[in-house]
């Protein structure tokens, strides 16, 4: 049980080496994924031309860390790295890496827009496998409807449901080529919020017919695509459960996206350290409450004391609770069924040298991407 529990908790640290305790959590089997933030980068500022400055990282470091993140449970199951590099705002991994401008920037690219697209995939995934991750949590399926969403904006890959779907997917067959796992994000769709989760739980009022038009359109693509894994959004969609956020909604999860939809990939919770989570529960609750709803993968980016929380409340409730138990090994098979695919892809796709980072080809792809000369 307790390592089945282990492959469902991707967690995040602080600082740019690997906490002692994070070693021996990784060795035990007790943490399936890492995910690497800027924290966890070596940055330096360095003048540029015209007196501007740059933060620039450190790529023998990071390559150093994730070499030493690439541990493996005592079964062998490997434990992988997860990053968030979308382009535009959100990307981890900047300069001397590829700077690439947010998704909506395809607005301007006409009929050529999904191949460009899924160059765009390729290219940035190439980059984030020669520095060893396995993992790009993209592309987002969420629809840019509000202009006052203070969140997605324009990491959307555009305004309406079947322009982002068809962007958006041909984004994520470029990371697989290039042998990195795509995470579709945040179900059934946070397009449309004026509040961010990170912040506040949001509410979405929209009824069914607009939420089956709009929000879901994309996922029921990347369902039917494929697409390795889909994570939910901290956001109440009073149509499809008023009481409670996608995350710890069984109708949401399982009745819609599992069920309905038919995805048969890995779902991925977003971070419940968020305070649309945290802010209303512990992080044990939350994490039996979703496990519950149908997540597969929680993910625990910050707080050391909430990961612990998590997994002991899974461990305990689990041993009186034969339902969850099942949940547990349903989830962490399919986790782990992943990963064997995931292993055999990349070995189809041998990693490319550092020379791909920054290349000019793919600075000249991202200037073309921004409507730059």
């Amino acid at each position: 049980m307790r390592d089945d529990v282990g492959q469902l908790l991707w967690m995040g640290f602080a600082g740019p080496q690997l906490p002692p305790e994070l070693r021996a959590r990784l060795d035990a089997g007790g943490c399936g994924a890492t995910i690497l933030f800027k924290r966890n980068l070596v940055m330096s500022v360095v003048a540029g031309g015209g007196g501007v400055t740059q933060e620039v990282c450190d790529l023998d470091a990071l390559v150093a860390l994730d070499r030493e993140l690439h541990r493996s449970a005592p079964d062998g199951t490997p434990a992988l790295i997860a990053v968030d590099q979308e382009g535009g705002l959100v990307q981890r991994v900047r300069a001397p890496a590829t700077q690439w401008p947010p998704m909506m920037a395809h607005d301007g690219q006409g009929a050529d827009d999904e191949r460009i697209a899924e160059h765009v995939g390729l290219a940035m995934g190439l980059e984030l496998r020669a520095l060893g991750f396995d993992i790009d949590f993209a592309p987002v399926l969420d629809v840019h409807t509000n202009p006052q969403n203070p969140i997605i904006g324009d990491r959307a890959f555009g305004h309406d449901a079947e322009t982002v779907a068809r962007r958006a997917l041909a984004f994520a067959r470029g990371l697989d080529a290039a042998g990195i796992l795509a995470c579709g994000k945040h179900f059934p769709g946070h397009g449309d919020t004026d509040t961010d989760s990170h912040l506040e739980l949001p509410r979405i009022d929209h009824d069914w017919e607009r939420l089956e038009k709009v929000e879901l359109l994309p996922f029921r693509r990347a369902a039917a695509a494929g697409l390795p894994m889909i994570m939910t959004a901290h956001v109440v969609f009073a149509a499809l459960d008023a009481q409670r956020p996608a995350t710890l909604s069984e109708q949401v999860v399982t009745g819609l996206l599992r069920n309905k939809l038919g995805y048969r990939g890995v779902i991925v919770s977003d971070d419940l350290d968020m305070r649309a989570i945290a802010g209303h529960m512990g992080a044990d609750h939350a994490a039996v409450a979703a496990i519950r709803a149908g997540c597969d993968v929680l993910l625990l980016c910050c707080n050391e004391h909430n990961q612990a929380l998590a997994e002991e409340a899974l461990i305990k409730t689990a041993e009186s609770d034969s339902e969850l138990r099942r949940r547990i090994g349903e989830s962490a098979a399919r986790v782990r069924a992943m990963k064997k695919a995931h292993s055999a892809n990349q070995q189809a796709r041998p990693a490319p040298g550092r020379d791909v980072i920054g290349s000019f080809e793919h600075r000249r792809l991202a200037d073309q991407l921004a409507g730059r000369a």
